[in-house]
Parts: C-alpha cells; sequence; structure tokens
C-alpha cells in the first residue's frame, strides 16, 4: 500500500466513512505516483502545450498535431522501465505495445516506433543480458503488429546498472475529422471491453512503477509485469478501426496503467460523469480472481469502446469475426459515482465499491519540499591525450559508436513509409507525395546531471538540431521524464530545473510539449539513475528538403554554423577519456540556438533541389552533439567513404578565450550544425546564414587532414573503430 497517512485522511473526509478493502486498492492504484503525478503535475504546468499546428495537448492518451490540410499525427511516448528491469523481454514488449494502444485510442494508425533504451556497461554481464532481451522484446512485439520502429537512443552508463530506462515513442496518422477522445459525455451508453481476457498479471504494476526497486522487490514483483501477446494485438488494432469506422463511438480508451479502475473512472470524469461496472460480465482468464485482482489486472491488449446500447450487437460482431472476446461490462450513469457491482456469488447486484470518479480520476497533488544541492567544487585538471587518440577513443564509445546491432533486428520498412533507414539525424517517413514527417528522440543525461536546467533544454535543443538536420521544421515535442525518488528535495530541485530548460526553450522555437511521461523512483538500493530527459520531437518538411548527413561529392565545401565555446565537461570526450564527469554542462543560447535552426531552415527553402537529387546546392547537414566536431565529421565521412581537409582556426569561437585543439574539436557546445554545399554557392550561403558561421574546408580525398596541426586520420581507421564495438560484446 502505498497511500499515505494525509492521503487516507483525505479519503475518509471526501468519502465521509472508511474505505472498503476493494476501494482502498483501487484508491491506491490512483494515488500512485505513476497514475497521479502528484509530485510532478505543479511542475509540469511551466510547459507550454498551445500552438498554431496542435489539435491536442496534454490530457488524453496522446498529443495531436496537424500535418497537412488533412491530416494529424497523434503522438505520445512512455515508459516502461520497473517491468523492463525484472522481464526485459515482456517489459520492453508491453513497452511498446501501450504505447500502440494509446496511439490507436485517439483514431490514429500507428506508422512508427522510436525506442529509447539505457542500461549499465556493456562489460556486466547482467547489462547484456537486459540489453539483449529489450531489444528482442521490442522487435518481436513491433513486427509482429506491423509497425515499423524507425529510430530511437541508446546509452550505456554505471548509473544504469541496476535501473535499466525503456522509453517508447510512437506516432498515428488520422483524419482530422476522425479524431477519437477519451471520454464518455453520453448517460446511458455502454462500455464495450475488447481484446485479451482478463487475468493476474499486471496486478498493481503502476504502485510497483512507484516506488524503488530493490533485490527483495525484484524477486516478489514479477507478478506486477503484464504479458504482451502481439498477435492479439493485431487483431485488437484491426477489429478497433473496423468499429471506429462504422459505429457511432463516443469514446475510446486503452486499458494500460490501473487497469479498469483508470480506464473507466478517467472516461466519465472528463465529462462529470458516473459509471456502473458488472464484474460478472468481464471475461477472465483465470479462475477464482476476486474483485481486486480484477479491477486492478493490468493484462494486455485491452481497450473500452463507450457506445450507444444499441451498437452492441454491431459491436460484438466485428470483434467477434477478428477472432477477439468482447462483453459489454456497465454502463455511464449520472451519478459521477464509480460503482463496481459483483452478484457472481448472488444472484441479485452487490455493490462492492461506490466513490467519487473524481476521486479515483484526480486526486490532489503534493507540495513537496525543493532543495538545490550542494554544488561539488572538486574539479580534476586533465592531462589531453594526442588529439587523433582522444577522437578514435571517442569514437569507440559504446554511446557514438554503430548501433547497428540494434537495429538491424527491427524492421523498418513495414508499410512502406521510412524513407530514410535508421543511422542518420532522425527518422524520415512519407505521408504524401509532398509531405514528409520527422521523427526523434533524444537525452542528454550527464548534462542533466552536472546541470539540469542547461541539461534539460539542451535535450530538447538536440531533438531540434536533429530535426532541423533532416530538413523539417519543429512542431511539437513530447517527453518521458526519468528521475529518482521525489521524496528527495534534490531530487525535486533537478527535475523541476530541467523541465524550466525545456519549458524556455520549447516556448522560444513555438515547440509546444503536448504528451509526456513522468518516472519517478529510478533508484536501486541507494544507487540513483543520472536525470534522464528523453525528448522527441516531431518535424514537418518538404520532401526535396530532406538532407542526409554524408559526404556527397568531392569538392563540395563545409560550412559550421554556430559558435564553438570551451565546453567538454559532461562530454563524451571526458567520460570515454578521462573517466569524468564533473563540472558544468554546455550552456543553453536559446536565441543562439534559434537563430541557428532557422538559418538551417531558410537556406533550404532556397535550394532549387530535390531528395536526393544531384543538382542540390545543400548536400549534407548534420548536428554537432555527443562527440563535438570531430565525431560530426568523422560520422559524415565514414558514412560516405569520403575524406576532408579542415582548417580549424576558421571555426567560430566566443574570441575571449583560447580553446586547446582536444576541446575545439570534442566540445559539446549546443546550437551547432555542419552543412556542405556546392563551391558556386558557398558566399551566397554564407550571406543567407543569420547566425556566426564559416567555410571550414572541403570534401576531399580519403583522410580528415587537419592542415594548421598537422593531423590525418584515414576514413578506414574512423570506421574500424566506429563499427563493432558493440558486437564484441554481444557475441
Amino acid at each position: 500500500m502505498t497511500l499515505t497517512n494525509s492521503e487516507i485522511e483525505y479519503i475518509k473526509e471526501k468519502l465521509g466513512r472508511v474505505p472498503n478493502e476493494l476501494e482502498e486498492e483501487m484508491l491506491d492504484v490512483m494515488f500512485s505516483e505513476h497514475c497521479s503525478y502528484k509530485s510532478s503535475r505543479p511542475i509540469l504546468k511551466l510547459f507550454p502545450t498551445e500552438g498554431k499546428n496542435i489539435i491536442m495537448g496534454p490530457g488524453d492518451d496522446a498529443g495531436i498535431v496537424s500535418i497537412t490540410d488533412k491530416l494529424a499525427l497523434a503522438v505520445a511516448i512512455e515508459s516502461h522501465n520497473h517491468p523492463s528491469a525484472i522481464e526485459p523481454y515482456n517489459g520492453s514488449g508491453t513497452g511498446v505495445g501501450g504505447i500502440l494502444r494509446d496511439i490507436i485510442s485517439m483514431g490514429a494508425m500507428p506508422i512508427a516506433v522510436l525506442d529509447s533504451l539505457r542500461l549499465g556497461p556493456l562489460e556486466d554481464e547482467k547489462s547484456r543480458y537486459l540489453f539483449e532481451n529489450m531489444i528482442k522484446g521490442a522487435a518481436d512485439y513491433g513486427t509482429n503488429v506491423g509497425v515499423p520502429t524507425v529510430g530511437g537512443e541508446i546509452e550505456f552508463d554505471k548509473s544504469y546498472r541496476t535501473n535499466p530506462l525503456v522509453n517508447v515513442m510512437a506516432a498515428g496518422l488520422v483524419e482530422k475529422d476522425k479524431i477519437f477522445k477519451g471520454i464518455a459525455p453520453n448517460v446511458g451508453d455502454v462500455f464495450l471491453l475488447m481484446g485479451g481476457k482478463t487475468g493476474r498479471d499486471g496486478i498493481h504494476g503502476v504502485t510497483f512503477a512507484s516506488e524503488e526497486l530493490s533485490t527483495e522487490v525484484e524477486a516478489e514483483d514479477s507478478q506486477a509485469v503484464a504479458i504482451g501477446d502481439s498477435i492479439t494485438k493485431k487483431k485488437v488494432l484491426d477489429a478497433s478501426f473496423e468499429i471506429l469506422e462504422n459505429i457511432n463511438v463516443s469514446g475510446v480508451k486503452d486499458l494500460g496503467g490501473g487497469g479498469l479502475t483508470c480506464c473507466i473512472s478517467e472516461l466519465v470524469d472528463k465529462c462529470g460523469n458516473g459509471a456502473i461496472v458488472d464484474l460478472n460480465s468481464i471475461p477472465l482468464r483465470e479462475d477464482g480472481m476476486t474483485p481486486y485482482e480484477i479491477m486492478l489486472s493490468e493484462s494486455q491488449e485491452r481497450m473500452v469502446f463507450v457506445i450507444n446500447p444499441k451498437d452492441a450487437g454491431k459491436a460484438i460482431a466485428i470483434c467477434e469475426k477478428h477472432e477477439i472476446v468482447p462483453a459489454i461490462i456497465g454502463e455511464v450513469t449520472a451519478t459521477e459515482l464509480m460503482v463496481v457491482e459483483d452478484n457472481r456469488n448472488d444472484e441479485n447486484d452487490k455493490i462492492i465499491a461506490s466513490m467519487p470518479a473524481n476521486l479515483l480520476a484526480d486526486p490532489p497533488y503534493l507540495n513537496r519540499e525543493i532543495k538545490a544541492p550542494k554544488k561539488d567544487d572538486k574539479y580534476l585538471k586533465v592531462q589531453d591525450p594526442p588529439l587523433e587518440e582522444a577522437i578514435m577513443k571517442t569514437l569507440s564509445s559504446p554511446n557514438i559508436a554503430n548501433k547497428k546491432w540494434a537495429y538491424n533486428q527491427f524492421d523498418w520498412e513495414i508499410q512502406d513509409r521510412t524513407i530514410i533507414k535508421p543511422g542518420d539525424d532522425g527518422a524520415v517517413l512519407q505521408v504524401d507525395d509532398e509531405t514528409a514527417i520527422v521523427l526523434s528522440c533524444d537525452c542528454n543525461a550527464v548534462h542533466t546531471k552536472l546541470s539540469p536546467y542547461d541539461g534539460g533544454g539542451g535535450s530538447l535543443a538536440e531533438a531540434i538540431r536533429n530535426v532541423v538536420s533532416m530538413g523539417a521544421e519543429p512542431y511539437t515535442a513530447v517527453d518521458c521524464l526519468n528521475f529518482g525518488n521525489p521524496e528527495n528535495p534534490e531530487i525535486l530541485w533537478q527535475f523541476r530545473k530541467c523541465v524550466e530548460g525545456m519549458a524556455d526553450l520549447a516556448r522560444k522555437f513555438n515547440t509546444p510539449v503536448i504528451s509526456g511521461n513522468v518516472s519517478f523512483y529510478n533508484e536501486t538500493e541507494g544507487i540513483k539513475i543520472n536525470p534522464s530527459p528523453v525528448v522527441g520531437v516531431v518535424g514537418v518538411a518538404n520532401i526535396n528538403n530532406i538532407r542526409t548527413m554524408n559526404f556527397k561529392h568531392v569538392g563540395d565545401k563545409i560550412i559550421i554554423v554556430g559558435k564553438t565555446y570551451d565546453e567538454v565537461d559532461g562530454s563524451e570526450y571526458h567520460r570515454i577519456v578521462h573517466n569524468l564527469e564533473q563540472g558544468d554542462a554546455p550552456k543553453i543560447r536559446i536565441d543562439d540556438e534559434v537563430k541557428a535552426a532557422k538559418s538551417i531552415l531558410k537556406i533550404l527553402n532556397k535550394d532549387t533541389g530535390e531528395f536526393e537529387g544531384s543538382g542540390n546546392g545543400i548536400t549534407a547537414i548534420h548536428d554537432c552533439s555527443h562527440g563535438g566536431i570531430a565525431i560530426a565529421l568523422a560520422e559524415m565521412a565514414l558514412s560516405s567513404d569520403l575524406g576532408a581537409e579542415l582548417d580549424l582556426s576558421n571555426i567560430p569561437t566566443n574570441g575571449n578565450e583560447k580553446i586547446n585543439d582536444n576541446n575545439l574539436l570534442l566540445s559539446e557546445s549546443h546550437g551547432r550544425y555542419l552543412i556542405t554545399v556546392r563551391p558556386d554557392i558557398l558566399e551566397d550561403v554564407l550571406k543567407s546564414i543569420d547566425a556566426p558561421c564559416a567555410c571550414i574546408g572541403e570534401i576531399k580525398g580519403n583522410t580528415l587532414k587537419f592542415n594548421d596541426i598537422n593531423v590525418e586520420i584515414d576514413v578506414k581507421d574512423l570506421k574500424n573503430a566506429y563499427n563493432g564495438v558493440i558486437e564484441k560484446f554481444m557475441v
């Protein structure tokens, strides 16, 4: 039981009595951190949630953004951290399944999944086991359902050794006049439960996710992990769209965390209505299930449709056609009460729970103590190795090296929309003959650990840069905020500063945050994860503006956009070469970030070329993030087998500080892009960029050659350092 003494007293006051055992269990689930957001709600209000392209913001199963005159995109992101730590295959698989149901609930057809994974070092046997099974679980589920996994990110760090993170983002297309909501507006409508049968798996999954992990919890709570069934999910998807197409549905919602208790109470509370749920009518997978088990089960592949009773027969027939189990389990009432009846042991209906739906669906939030931690003033000076060694070691970090071992297990080509394969800055999916959407998913946890404001804002900035680098205008963002125990005032301070940084950047970019998830209690026996704000961004592009990172033509000029500062604290270079996480993260300079992004989009709009066209003036774009300029250049070179000659003296800097060569090339300053252009338009492009910029070299030969410091690295050596790193561990 996670209810606090003050919450129990609040419940007694609202009910005017002591809740019975079933009511207390239902309230315990709905008052959990996972369902109620009781620690984060006051802080999440800082996010901008409205904008010119936004159709629906936070409050439903997914946010919705307009992408064409006719079509909208439903987008959502969720965590499945604790379940994946216990059962990595089912944990990651049901993470995919849950987010797909969120998209379906809006009336949208899922078209893409992105997975964000964080685990302990690959040297650890357990981390390798978790990694292998998380990838397999997510890949199997997405492939079986028929939804492509088009991108994501993977990070390895000791802070995730006992508390791995699995965050899943999904997107789906819906016609604007066919959007559905999770509501029950009409008294007398009935609840159609369809999909998989209700079993004992996943019970109290949300309260399990609202406490710290421990070795004891791992041993005891495997039952809290729901079991996925992707074959049934495909049937549920097909039946759902047939129901939505042929029946006048008032509302629809998936059954995820909190099961029937959460689903039904939230449906009716949004409209000020009540509900009666008949336990006798619910199809069960196991004998002898108690009311508590039925109402709190989080068995997968279940949906609830709110329909007129006259349409019940037609809806049931559709479900049976698709070989899934349907049942009418209750109705919408005008009482504002959530009532549970059970006549399984008595011919007469017996009310076994009755309480205000609002008490379940809208618990009070907490004003917890917030306190800034004491800054660690210790700072170790480092002795830089030779530049070539620093670049090669950084490039071969598992956090930067090629992830094809993972993404080759996914099918990213299902549905025939994906036009850029995984491995570039973002995923690109075709919508129509002219329009593509670009999806990115990013996080910088170490930066957030060192400087929560800049790390949070920087994570969103990186996701935006990745969308812009592909040629798209950023429209909106979603987030999955993974932190430690919110009862610790210093953790909640981290959380608030992180949200402030993200909110300030989102507001300036006009990219409202329209959906998200908060995952607290990511600690195991005192070991805290690095605060991890995973951010997804949706961009919309004219297909002719899409660009990729790889060098294209010998002789093309290389331009850097944005200033480089002496900012290597928290960098991958410091982590992998010096084993250090210290100091202050790179600063977010919001106005500079906006100017750089707008400049990239402006020069693309002026370019008269086309997607993968030979006549493009702007031939390649890549953002600078993890590993800085050196790693960005290396990735552009090794993906094309072309080299470059470069002049470091041309890189725009602050001017007031002398930056050594290692720091200049491996700094992770924000707001920077590398672009390549045809030589004949170089001067015009430079004049069009409304941010510090310079030509720093040209594509030439088969080495990265830094002329002014006499360093030259063969592209073959770059490829050897970049490829095969993960494969060495995952034999």
